[in-house]
Parts: C-alpha cells; structure tokens; sequence
C-alpha cells in the first residue's frame, strides 16, 4: 500500500537509491498503489555515475510492498520493503537499468511488465 510521500527503494540500477511517490496513476481520486501499479516519484537520493539524476523526476512500476498482497487462490504475500523499478515509459514499459535486485511479485508480470519479470532473479 503505497501512498503520496511514501520512499521506495529501487530493485535496479538505474543510478538512484531512494525514491519518494508524487502521484499514483489510475484517476485522480487514487489514493493508495498496489504492487504492478505505476507511480510518478522524485529521485530523493542518487549515485553519481547513473542515468538518474537528484531531482529528476521518473515513472516506478510497484514491486514489492511491505502489506500483503491476497492472490485468488486465498494465499498471502508480502516483502520487507518498499521496492520500485524505473521506467521509461508507460507505452514501452521498458526498464531504464540493466538488472533487476531481488523477488518481484507475480502481479507485475500479469500487469504486462513481462521484461522486469524475466530480468529479475526470482518471480514470487
């Protein structure tokens, strides 16, 4: 359950290291994101060498997320952190890094980021 002022750390690299949420897309009466949910934020903290700057801000698809996520089969599934990867954009639903860091939920797969998917190291 992401919200407005929510950080997301980043599963990619892209160059930035914390993100802060701005606006979730979906209408604009949304309040909360899911994991698979796309999301406007501002690089809070970046390394020097990325392709993401300080300030810049970017498109995050929803990776993981602290509160769980129910599947239809009645099953539970939550994550330690709050996690996102950089997009280029929504149409291409390409990641702007190389590699993808850690478990990605299911549910971003089904959303249609199938590249996020088959880059990270482990779908859950």
């Amino acid at each position: 359950m992401i919200q407005l002022r929510s950080i997301l750390t980043v599963a990619d690299n892209s160059g930035a290291k914390r993100l802060q949420v701005i606006h979730v897309f979906g209408g604009s009466k949304r309040k909360f994101g899911y994991v698979g949910d796309v999301t406007n934020c501002v690089v809070k903290e970046a390394i020097p060498t990325g392709n993401v700057k300080t300030g810049e801000i970017v498109k995050v698809v929803i990776v993981r997320t602290k509160k769980e996520i129910k599947r239809k089969d009645s099953s539970y599934v939550r994550f330690s952190e709050n996690a996102g990867v950089v997009i280029d954009s929504l149409k291409d639903k390409n990641p702007k890094g190389t590699r993808i860091f850690g478990p990605v939920a299911r549910e971003v797969r089904d959303r249609g980021f199938v590249k996020i998917a088959s880059m990270a190291p482990e779908v859950v």
